[in-house]
């Protein structure tokens, strides 16, 4: 088996419990909120996409309905494989995956329209390698859309301040953003589930055992308020 590519950040969630991320990605933005506000940012019609970070491609036939071309990066070559599997069991033809990172894409200058960023490197100090990259692969005129978690505020927001108490402060990953000319929407996405067991499943794959413990006890439900932070930037 292939290792992934020098570089690479492993993924604590998808890397190692792909079939429950899936759960993850379907249960996220149920009402189309981000997708919206993504669309708002960047018109990707007739355009040359990529996914950064595409993982097993969940996204990538979404963004090739409307697309030229869209071209999903992945480090983790069985991911790779997923996707490249999931393109062609839906027809999808306009769209590809390669096996890179965000700190070396395997795309020529200047080839890219739109690109997302979704859960995947760019998290704020540390991702400078992988901005200097899309300043090389992104038009002029392009668009890059970063989501990443608002620890700030919701009830995921909470949670995340809870397991990840060592990460930066909320306010200088915006500072960090901001100062760099990228614009910041701030959007509910929610999390909506179809049993209590998927919603666990999911919960247990993005915390330590004693974190995921504690906030199952305390929420009720299928559904989980979850804000997230979309960044853009017009390059």
């Amino acid at each position: 088996m292939s290792a992934p590519p020098k570089g690479a950040i492993p993924s604590p969630n998808i890397w190692h419990h792909t079939a429950t991320y899936e759960l993850e990605n379907r249960a996220a933005d149920p009402d189309g909120r981000l997708w919206s506000a993504m669309s708002a940012r960047a018109d990707w019609s007739g355009r040359t996409v990529l996914d950064l970070g595409c993982g097993t491609g969940f996204h990538l036939p979404r963004f090739a309905e409307r697309a030229a071309r869209v071209v999903g990066v992945e480090p983790h070559p069985a991911l790779v494989r997923l996707a490249d599997r999931r393109l062609r069991s839906r027809g999808v033809a306009n769209a590809e995956v390669l096996q890179g990172t965000a700190q070396e894409i395997p795309l020529p200058d200047a080839s890219v329209d739109v690109v997302q960023a979704r859960w995947a490197y760019f998290f704020g100090r540390g991702c400078e390698p992988g901005l200097a990259e899309l300043d090389r692969v992104v038009r002029r005129g392009g668009v890059a859309l970063v989501i990443d978690n608002d620890g700030s505020r919701s009830t995921f927001g909470g949670w995340f301040r809870r397991g990840y108490p060592h990460l930066d402060p909320p306010e200088e990953t915006e500072r960090f953003w901001s100062l760099r000319g990228w614009t910041l929407d701030r959007v509910d996405m929610g999390w909506r589930f179809g049993s209590r067991a998927d919603l666990e499943a999911v919960v247990r794959i993005e915390f330590t055992r004693e974190v995921a413990d504690q906030v199952l006890r305390e929420h009720d439900g299928l559904e989980v308020d979850y804000a997230v932070n979309l960044w853009s930037r017009i390059f």
